[in-house]
């Protein structure tokens, strides 16, 4: 091997599933070889070789250029990163008030949460949740500074969290006023647990600086959720454009909103790691299942439905195929919902030029079948592109220390990390019971026009690589990133063409199990065999 390696191994462990891409030099730039997936507990080192192996026979020539030989891809040097399981977080505050804020923060921020105020639970009550030995951190915030309703119990608070903190695996995070009880906690260079101070949580935005430290805190430096948020922000960087990275996972759903800065300023990165928009969550309560239930076609009835979904966790790549398979996609749908819940802050922004997603949840899903289950939860009116991290190897790039590096191999590798799926176009404000117009297609090969019906599907083949002009005329006034009725969209092709989505915003389904799951299921095959519906 030479002292530049020519190829080398992007390897994310999940906790259900383990992918590895093999990534070699050619033609002057790395590129993408091969990958293989198989579910968590595979031995890698042969996974590795299987790969390595298929990549020799599959071209010699190649491997040969690559020094790549049967059995040598296990010496081959490796970025690595794994999904580690969310730790839980006992969050108190002095007032119901102030502790909302820092609940919404803590959520999203890569832990579980248990939670309580003075002004709802009793001292001991309050002893016994931050003394529970599943507690690896505190977080004791009030208000910047401390509201009147806060100060009688701030002092008390801070005695119950400096108990807590002799613990030497606790750390303590004492945000915005509370800060100014650090002297309850003694001399903090001589004490087992850490405490940090922190800033306040602010009421509807959080995200931001504490949101940052607690990530910090939740995910050590080889988390893959940790990573996705740098892949995210070097693909914005180099497309000069937003993106919105989505994860799926078997503990946790994250979010990564990542753009290229204003006016050549510094690349914008909000990174949301939220553990109840786990693919199936441990316990499934009621809430769960019925929102799973919402998004099933195979109408099971509740007890069923949980059964079904605790056996998904316990063997999450048993019965991959029929009914299996729709229970992960009803199951990624009500995840993705649970994360759209703890990320209200999205709904505010413009939205993304691309979406991409990623993680085990969509490891057995038809390509195009992703990009619909996005677009039916996470609704947005605008025109954007989507696309499948396929291999996986978004959050390995990510781990890379130095950013020009990471976004040199980044730039390398965009074309094969990205599976197009295509550009989807969601207008709101529609009137239902007659046409909304039409819209031209203008591509290389002539032009394709369609009739627009308000709660339709309107299918456009464009393969991947193929670019157009959409040029749209609606009877109404309709919101499509601005207002208007007359817009012209470039558009780009990928393996579900362009859709034009032309239903309810937010996505409005029939009470009735057995109507919701033929409108459900209509809408899947069309968008898997490009049938209009």
């Amino acid at each position: 091997m030479t002292i530049e390696p020519r190829a080398f191994l992007a390897l994310d462990s999940g906790a259900a599933t383990t992918a590895a891409a093999l990534i070699g030099r050619v033609g002057g730039r790395w590129r993408l070889i091969g990958s293989l997936s198989m579910p968590a507990g595979s031995d890698v080192e042969a996974i590795i070789s299987v790969l390595g192996d298929r990549a020799v026979a599959a071209d010699p020539s190649l491997a040969a250029s690559l020094e790549l030989r049967v059995g040598n891809a296990v010496d081959l040097p490796r970025l690595e990163v794994a999904s580690h399981p969310p730790q839980r977080m006992a969050v108190v505050a002095a007032s119901e008030r102030a502790l909302a804020p820092l609940v919404a923060t803590a959520s999203r921020s890569g832990w579980r949460t248990v939670s309580g105020s003075a002004e709802s639970m009793d001292p001991l009550a309050m002893t016994t949740m931050l003394l529970d030995g599943g507690v690896a951190g505190v977080l004791v915030g009030a208000s910047d500074p401390p509201a009147a309703d806060e100060r009688r119990a701030l002092g008390e608070l801070a005695a119950l969290a400096a108990a807590a903190g002799r613990r030497r695996d606790v750390t303590v995070v004492l945000a915005g006023g509370m800060s100014e009880y650090l002297s309850a906690f003694g001399d903090v260079a001589t004490r087992a647990g850490e405490v940090l101070l922190g800033p306040a949580a602010k009421r509807g935005a959080p995200g931001g600086p504490l949101a940052e430290l607690l990530v910090d805190l939740a995910l050590p430096p080889d988390d893959a959720r940790r990573a996705l948020g740098a892949g995210a922000m070097a693909l914005a960087e180099i497309l000069d454009r937003r993106v919105d990275v989505v994860e799926i996972g078997f503990d946790a759903g994250t979010r990564a909103a990542a753009g290229p800065g204003v006016a050549g300023g510094a690349p914008v990165l909000d990174l949301a790691v939220v553990p109840t928009a786990a693919l199936a969550p441990a316990d499934p309560d009621d809430a769960v299942v019925d929102r799973v239930g919402l998004w099933s076609t195979w109408g099971a009835d509740r007890h069923r439905l949980r059964d079904r979904l605790r056996e998904l966790r316990i063997a999450p790549w048993a019965d991959a195929t029929a009914d299996g398979s729709t229970l992960r996609m009803a199951a990624a749908r009500a995840a993705l919902g649970r994360l759209d819940e703890w990320t209200p802050d999205w709904s505010e922004r413009p939205p993304a030029d691309l979406v991409v997603a990623t993680g085990g949840a969509w490891a057995v899903a038809p390509a195009p079948a992703v990009a619909l289950a996005l677009v039916d939860v996470l609704r947005r009116p605008g025109a954007g592109q989507f696309a499948l991290d396929h291999a996986r190897i978004l959050a390995p790039l990510g781990s890379i220390p130095d950013a020009d590096e990471r976004r040199a191999m980044v730039s390398d590798l965009v074309d094969d990390l990205l599976a197009p799926l295509g550009t989807v176009v969601t207008p709101a404000g529609m009137h239902t019971g007659r046409s909304a117009g039409s819209v031209v297609v203008h591509g290389s090969d002539g032009s394709t026009r369609l009739d627009l019906m308000p709660g339709s599907l309107a299918l456009i083949d464009l393969p991947p690589g193929t670019s157009a002009v959409a040029e749209f005329k609606f009877r109404d006034t309709v919101k499509l990133g601005a207002r208007g009725r007359h817009f012209a969209i470039d558009v780009t092709g990928g393996l579900g063409g362009l859709v034009v989505d032309l239903r309810d915003v937010p996505l409005k389904l029939p009470d009735r199990a057995d109507l919701r799951g033929e409108l459900l299921e209509s809408w899947q095959t069309a968008i898997v065999t490009g049938r209009e519906v």
